[in-house]
């Protein structure tokens, strides 16, 4: 899989995507991750990215050639499946969302900055709009590094255990059950017996009653969903 993400901040992605499984993957060339500065398909001689707005609303906004320059460039040398913006008013990401963007080839994400990109980009370029939340930050590059990982670990090779991954929250809409190690006693602090029975079948009896609990009293949107 190869992801390209475009951002006028590239230093704010280098250090998030250099550890733990996103460096992993890419090492091991499960996955390639490039970063591309928006600046840099600028033919301004400032390098500038940014306009005021038509209309006289206060903030910049992202202007249309180095986007669609870098875009274009990008789509000249491979198809891409998803060109994905971040945005406050796209759809909210989810571990299904995630799934299924873990199986295609070639994405491109362009994250999202001041006031936000020109209309028009949105309209003729972008095919899905993304956001992690019903919250506004300054910037798209946090979204996209979180939807890198939450894509790369799911690739085979990416995490030392695959089996990991299918057991996390929200794979079966259902969050995860309580997870304990040793010692099996701390300070009076017992891990439940069942965990200790060696019984596997009851284990994950347990372990289903524990998803379902902690989903209907910690998240019970999950259950509005279906």
């Amino acid at each position: 899989m190869r992801i390209d993400i475009l951002t006028v901040l590239p230093e704010l992605l280098k250090s998030p995507l250099d550890h733990s499984i996103i460096k992993r993957a890419r090492t091991k060339g499960v996955a390639e991750v490039f970063v591309h500065n928006i600046r840099d398909y600028s033919r301004d001689k400032h390098h500038r990215t940014d306009d005021y707005s038509f209309g006289g609303d206060a903030g910049m906004v992202m202007t249309i050639e180095p986007i669609y320059l870098a875009i274009e460039h990008l789509k000249s040398e491979r198809n891409y499946d998803e060109i994905i913006y971040t945005s406050p008013d796209g759809e909210i990401y989810d571990q299904k969302t995630a799934n299924r963007f873990s199986l295609l080839n070639n994405i491109i994400i362009l994250c999202g900055h001041y006031k936000g990109v020109d209309q028009r980009i949105r309209d003729h370029l972008v095919t899905r709009e993304i956001s992690i939340g019903n919250f506004v930050m300054t910037g798209g590059e946090i979204a996209a590094v979180a939807m890198v990982d939450s894509i790369i670990r799911l690739l085979p090779g990416a995490m030392s255990d695959e089996t990991s991954a299918l057991s996390d929250s929200f794979q079966d809409n259902l969050l995860a059950p309580p997870v304990y190690t040793r010692p099996a006693v701390f300070r009076d602090w017992k891990v439940p017996d069942i965990l200790l029975s060696g019984n596997f079948k009851e284990i994950q009896k347990w372990q289903m009653e524990q998803s379902l609990n902690r989903t209907k009293l910690l998240r019970p949107d999950m259950f509005d969903e279906d």
